[in-house]
């Protein structure tokens, strides 16, 4: 039996056996033709990328059916290589002047263009290449008169296993036969990882050398919560899996019956438990895991996934879709968090060496004043059509919030100007994720009507860790001292000043630290809405009084084991079947 560690981009827990889905290689070798071939091989060359447009956009438009019209949207990118003018002069440029054969001008090109990206010093670019080659083989294929390569061998449900999926791949992967995806390449932010999250597939990916140690049949676990793939786990771990699986099948099944009860407290404190969201689509699942509404819309989505630089109106268009689908309740539209690890094509941002500290979120936004200007203008109309606030990423000084307030400001006044209607009152906040703002919060809570601690990024600067680092991953923990100790600073600081405060981010998910932060005073979560239930089941459990003793004895703990252990302990106390073996 082997464990191997990985990334976990898509939630759940499988057994099943592997199916290695190899490299489909296919050996170019450079061939010339005759000037009498040239024509001929101009046609096949046509053809082919004729034929490929058309693959592609059957799996746009299946893909968009099925899981959305921005997972879709990923194909556009596929689309616009296939019609870039440079791109169509160099492979007619290969056979005319240098009488290549098709294929090898699609394969030199190709490998040419995707040279910039594997160069290129940011990790959204480096990324993209998996769609360059995507691009090739299906032309290399087209060319060579086949189908690419299909699951035709998996007869029964399988995992597959590869040092890298294509989004063609993924998105043509049936999951009644895939029920589980483990691949060495990949990243959070990939396609790859994107899609199979929207499929449900339970996926883990930068698996080091998983290809070499695994072979057809293997059986194996994928744990997509943990990251971890195990190669031929014993009886033992074999058994505790189905029953894992079991319990969390039959856990989810109970918590179905409170998904309309309120999120109350034993002694009667109410908490709001609200969904983080990417995409419109997602509002209908939050709603039907028990969300009161949107605390997180994340709007990255509209510069990741399309093919043209999104205008006011798309913008509009997005907004207006999620808060319809929302039916009145309230929603938190997050403006722009490009930078780090999201790179938009749009933007010219110079490479930088470390840009988790870099020109990022509302850094960026305040370098784009008209990028920012066009979101804040599409956000104010859309606040008209229901309970709309806006907050601001990666406040770091109150200056920042200050210049963003006063931007904010300028497109109200543009607004009245032309007679557009908008909501005057609405409610501006701004994330907390930086130690900056959550040592002296008192900076903030005069100038925001809410504050949302961004637990995923404040754990990451506090500790020094990036948290899609495998190295280091095992230093990542929302049970650090010094984390806890930020969070309950800011809970003090906005208690005084009468300010909201809601957490996003994977911390709030995770049912060992309700007691705690209930205990701290949090009365607002806004987490993914699959967790919404059990976090849900949790707060029924508990009375806000023996929470409150569990936050000052966690204050007086000083590692992050201890912490755990004893939130571990305490949470059993009160919801034994979410521990039970």
């Amino acid at each position: 039996m082997e464990i191997i560690k990985g990334i976990g981009v898509s939630s759940g827990v499988v057994i099943c056996p592997a199916f290695l889905l190899t490299e489909d290689h296919l050996h170019i070798g450079r061939r010339s033709v005759n000037v009498a071939e040239i024509e001929a091989e101009k046609q096949r060359l046509q053809t082919a990328i004729s034929l490929s447009s058309d693959d592609i956009r059957e799996l746009r438009d299946s893909t968009t059916r099925d899981l959305g019209k921005e997972t879709g949207a990923i194909f556009y990118f596929h689309l616009g290589l296939l019609n870039d003018r440079e791109l169509l002069k160099a492979f007619i440029g290969g056979i005319e002047e240098r009488h290549y054969t098709a294929e090898y001008t699609v394969h030199k090109a190709l490998r040419e263009y995707g040279k910039h990206f594997l160069e290129h010093p940011d990790k959204y670019f480096r990324e993209r290449i998996k769609d360059i080659y995507d691009i090739e083989r299906r032309l290399l294929h087209k060319l060579a008169g086949r189908d690419r390569i299909r699951l035709t061998d998996a007869d029964g449900p399988v995992i597959i296993v590869a040092k890298d999926l294509t989004p063609s791949q993924t998105a043509a992967l049936d999951r009644k036969i895939v029920k589980g995806i483990a691949i060495e390449a990949g990243g959070q932010t990939s396609h790859t990882a994107i899609i199979a999250n929207s499929m449900g597939i339970p996926a883990v990916v930068g698996l080091e050398n998983i290809t070499h140690e695994t072979v057809s049949g293997d059986l194996l676990v994928v744990n997509g919560y943990s990251g971890v793939v195990i190669v031929d786990p014993d009886e033992v771990t074999i058994t505790e899996h189905k029953k894992y699986e079991l319990r969390v099948q039959s856990y989810e099944t109970k918590l179905q019956g409170i998904r309309n009860l309120p999120a109350r407290t034993l002694d009667g404190e109410e908490v709001k438990l609200m969904g983080n969201i990417e995409f419109p689509h997602e509002v209908d699942n939050a709603l039907e895991k028990g969300a009161v509404g949107i605390g997180l819309y994340r709007t990255e989505f509209l510069y990741l996934s399309a093919e043209r630089e999104p205008t006011e109106d798309d913008h509009y268009a997005a907004y207006a879709e999620t808060i319809r689908r929302l039916g009145g309740r309230p929603i938190i539209i997050r403006t722009l968090d490009l930078g780090a690890d999201k790179y938009s094509p749009f933007l010219d941002q110079a490479p930088e060496a470390n840009p988790f500290l870099g020109c990022r979120s509302i850094r960026l936004c305040l370098q784009n004043i008209e990028m920012f200007k066009t979101q804040l203008r599409a956000i104010l109309r859309a606040s008209v059509l229901g309970d709309v606030s806006v907050m601001f990423p990666m406040i770091s000084t109150p200056r920042e919030l200050r210049q963003a307030r006063f931007v904010l400001n300028e497109v109200m006044d543009d607004l009245d100007e032309h007679n557009i209607a908008y909501n005057r009152y609405i409610r501006v906040g701004m994330m907390v994720e930086v130690p900056s703002a959550a040592l002296l919060p008192h900076s903030y809570v005069d100038e925001s009507d809410f504050l949302s601690i961004g637990s995923n990024d404040l754990i990451q600067y506090t500790l020094a860790v990036d948290r899609g680092n495998q190295r280091v991953a095992s230093l990542f923990t929302a049970a650090h001292p010094a984390v806890v100790k930020l969070i309950q600073n800011v809970m003090r600081a906005a208690k005084r000043a009468e300010t909201t405060v809601s957490l996003c981010g994977e911390m709030g998910g995770d049912p060992e630290f309700t007691l705690l932060l209930v205990g701290l005073g949090l009365r607002n979560f806004s987490i993914t809405p699959h967790n919404i239930p059990q976090i849900k089941q949790v707060i029924r459990s508990i009375d806000s009084r023996d929470a409150q003793r569990v936050a000052r004895r966690v204050l007086s703990f000083e590692t992050p084991q201890q912490i755990l252990n004893f939130l571990r302990d305490e949470t059993r106390k009160v919801l034994p079947d979410l521990f039970r073996d």
